[in-house]
Parts: C-alpha cells; structure tokens; sequence
C-alpha cells in the first residue's frame, strides 16, 4: 500500500510547487523511481497514475535540506533558447514519425538536460493529458515558451501540419542562436581585454604604486606631474575601493530589474541604433530579427496583424516595436504592409522594396527569410570586421595604460639619476 507524507500546508494564493521523491510498479511490476514537482502528494499520485504507474511511495524531497540542499546559481533555473531549438527539432521527429503527443512529450522531458524544461514538460504532458490541447498548455508556461512558439504550435494544431510547424520553429531558433553565437564571440575578445586591463591597473595603484610612492617620500624633492596622478590615484583607491565594488555588484542587479520597463527602452533602444560601428551591428541583428520570425510566423499560417504584433515585441528594440505597430494599423486599414516602414530611418530602401515585391508577388514569407539570411550574412561580416579591428586596438589600449603608469613610477627616479650626474 502507498505511503504518504503529507505536504506542509502553504499561504492562500498561488500554488508553490515542491519537490518530491517517489516509487512506484509499472505494469510489468518492475520498481520505478525519480522525483516530480507538484502541489501536493495527491498530485504526484494523479500524474504517475495517468503516466500507467502504481504509487508506493511519495515523500517530500530531500534536497534542499541540511548538507544535502542544491545549490541554484542565478541563471540556472533558465531554459536557454538552444535548449528549445534541439526539443523542438527533436519533437518534430518524434510527431512525424507517429508517435503520439503523450508519448512525445514524455520522451523530451527524460532526454532534455535543463531541469527547468524537463520539468515543465512533464506538465504540459499532464496538462495535454486531461484533455487540453498543445498550444493551450504551453500557453500556460510563457516564462518557457515564447508567444512565438504558442502562437506556431496553435496554428499548426488547427492547419494539421503540426509537425511541419515544428521544424520551422526548430529551423528559426537554430538560426538565432547561430546568430547570438556569432555576436558573443566577436565581444568576447574586447571584453576579456578590458577586465584584464581593469584587473592590472587595479593591481598597480593598490599594491605596487604605494610601495614606489613611499619610496619617493623618503628621497624627498619634487614629484613630476604624472608620478602625484598616480599616487592620488592609487591613494583614492584605496579609500573608494569598497564602494566601487558594491556599485559593481548592485549596479548589474538594477540594471535587471529596469532594462524592460518602457520608460529605460524608449531612452536606451533609439541609442543603441546610433553607437558608432555597434549600431549599425545592433540593427542588422534586430531586421535579422524581425524579418526571419515575421516570415516563419505567416508561413505557419498565423494571422499577419497576430504575426506583427508578437515579431515587434520580439525584435529586442523599441524602434522595430513602433515600425511594427504602424504597419498593423496600416493592414488593419486595408492598406500595404510595406508601405509605412518606408516611414522609419531604421528600415533601409532594400528592405521596404523587397517586402513590397513579396506582397504583390503573393510570396511575402519566402522574401522575408531572404531578407533575414541577408542580414545574418551581414552580421557574419560585421563581427569578423570587428574583431580584425578590435584585436590590435585593444592591444594598444592595455599596453598603453600600463607603460604610462610604469613611466609615471619611473620618473622620478630618472630624475634623481640625472641629480647624481
């Protein structure tokens, strides 16, 4: 017979999910074990029951409690967009193939390897099981799945070509994470770069520039201009070191917490289109964007003003969010998609006439994903560009900063050698 411990009970409003270890028989009597979140231990019953399992066991997880409680770095419980990309190619293998959504479902949440995914594939499984449709279940856990994928998933639920859908999805965010992949290498150089330069420099002022400064206070005489810079420096350091580092820590924090709220967007996002050099990366990779999602969404067969109202939001700038809202009022009037992007600088000629060949040519969705293999190509570019350039000029940077500060320590005894002669 079943044991249960029962569940600690918890506050009024919303449901907390806890962790719980349990056992039970299948149906040829062979002993299964793992552990599931859920509300309560009736829960975990109902699900291993609907999963064909006979419950022996459930109890309250161990982790999380004395030695034996799991560490959660921040970021951790994230599901990452590659991981996505491989369950949404792998899932549509598995519905091509004929295997049914249970099973499927069941499949991709033992085989993926974020927890945060497994876990809550396992409930839209439970979810689907009673009777709910795909889309729908994954509606219910938007901080996993994108509008973008919720909206594809329905559309192909009501055309019939789920599977097809599927591999679009697959195919869409396989080319985003190529071209995140392709950004984070080119900023990894210069970044690594200016740490270590922040790095030797800190190092300098806090323990190697005091042991020169008291050496210049016991020779005496006149310090040259740049040798009192460094020792102010170095000097204010170390009375400001503390708050620097919490501004180091605190400052990332908020910047979290603020970096989506419009009114920060509607500052940041026009400035981002207008660094020299990075903003014209910053926009080729939001038109890549904009115009890959766009396209894959009217080719699932979405509704276009549902399609660019989720595409503008998705694009990662304010400034392709307004674009996007004018052409819905645009098609919402009868009028052209294409025709209002002309009316904003951050769309160029070529796009707008591209998008308005496509629209008349009754082809709109294959132009747009050329448009977006253009601009991947650009940004391909762009990064190899930037980094050829950025290498040598951070070289420069950081043998600058630390050949003038050892000048700068030098000089006085230069100085005294030339007293001696």
């Amino acid at each position: 017979m079943a044991t249960m411990t029962k569940a600690p009970a918890r506050p009024a409003g919303r449901q907390q999910h806890t962790s719980f270890d349990y056992s039970a028989r299948d149906r040829t009597g062979k002993l299964v074990t793992g552990t599931l979140e859920a509300a309560d231990t009736s829960a975990i019953a109902q699900r291993l029951i609907s999963q064909g399992l006979a419950p022996v066991s459930i109890t309250a997880s161990k982790a999380g409690k004395g030695m034996q409680m799991e560490i959660s770095l921040p970021g951790a419980n994230r599901v990452k967009l590659k991981d996505l990309a491989l369950m949404s190619r792998q899932f549509a293998t598995m519905v091509s193939s004929g295997l049914s959504l249970l099973k499927a479902l069941s499949i991709l949440a033992e085989q993926t390897e974020s927890k945060k995914l497994a876990a809550t594939l396992q409930e839209v499984r439970g979810e689907v099981e009673t009777g709910t449709s795909l889309s729908t279940a994954l509606a219910r856990h938007t901080a996993v799945f994108p509008p973008l994928m919720i909206n594809m998933v329905r559309a192909g639920e009501v055309g019939g070509f789920l599977d097809q859908v599927l591999v679009q999805l697959a195919e869409n965010f396989e080319a985003e994470v190529k071209l995140r992949a392709k950004v984070k290498s080119a900023m990894t150089y210069p970044v690594v770069v200016f740490v270590i330069a922040i790095l030797a420099v800190t190092g300098m002022l806090l323990f190697i520039v005091p042991i020169f400064a008291k050496m210049f206070s016991d020779m005496g005489g006149e310090l040259p201009l740049p040798t009192k810079i460094l020792v102010a420096l170095s000097h204010g350091l170390r009375f400001a070191g503390p708050g620097i580092v919490v501004l180091a820590i605190v400052l990332p924090i908020l910047w979290r917490k603020v970096k989506d709220k419009n009114e920060v967007r509607n500052v940041v996002d026009p400035l981002k289109l207008k660094v020299p050099i990075f903003g014209m990366l910053a926009q080729k990779i939001a038109l890549s964007r904009f115009t890959r999602n766009l396209g894959t969404m009217l080719r699932s067969g979405v509704p276009i003003l549902q399609s660019l109202e989720i595409v503008g939001s998705a694009s990662g700038n304010v400034v392709i969010e307004r674009a996007s809202k004018d052409v819905m009022e645009s098609v919402r009037g009868g009028r052209s998609l294409a025709g209002p992007l002309a009316e904003h600088s951050v769309f160029p000629a070529m796009v707008v006439q591209m998008m308005s060949v496509g629209e008349d040519t009754g082809a709109l969705d294959s132009m747009l994903h050329k448009i977006s293999d253009f601009y991947d190509q650009e940004v391909e570019a762009t990064t190899e560009a930037l980094t050829s350039l950025i290498e040598p000029l951070m070289i420069a940077f950081l043998g600058g900063i630390i050949g003038a500060m050892i000048v700068a320590m030098y000089m006085p005894i230069f100085g005294v050698f030339n007293l001696i002669q």
